[in-house]
């Protein structure tokens, strides 16, 4: 089998083996809109080595807007609350959405965040 096969189960295992400490961390609720349905590990730097402050316990929903999905703009403000989150996955990963709806009222609480402001200097160009 292909390297990068072996690469992505070693992943996904490392992964998995986050999600009873996330889930206890999270309250077993989603970390952007608290939804109890549906439930898993979202990786917010795939590219790096996963750690807790870079995963985040996300419904479908969400892990689907956080995977590209378009939303209707109303439909996330339930995450708005996400940015205030001192875990970097949960709050970063909540804005990057958010910034794509280029709302004024996203933009406001991007900026009123606690976000790195570097962070949000690229989200908001």
């Amino acid at each position: 089998m292909a390297k990068g096969y072996h690469e992505n189960r070693e992943r996904i295992e490392t992964l998995n083996s986050f999600g009873k400490s996330i889930s206890k961390r999270a309250g077993f609720k989603c970390e952007w809109c608290e939804s109890k349905e549906g439930l898993r590990v979202w990786d917010y730097q795939a590219d790096q080595s996963p750690t807790m402050d870079m995963l985040a316990l996300l419904c479908q929903r969400c892990c689907d807007w956080a995977d590209g999905r378009k939303a209707d703009p109303q439909e996330l403000r339930s995450i708005r609350n996400a940015l205030w989150s001192n875990i970097p996955a949960v709050a970063e990963g909540a804005a990057r959405v958010l910034a794509q709806c280029r709302e004024p009222w996203a933009r406001e609480a991007i900026e009123e965040s606690f976000i790195d402001d570097a962070v949000k200097a690229a989200l908001l160009k």
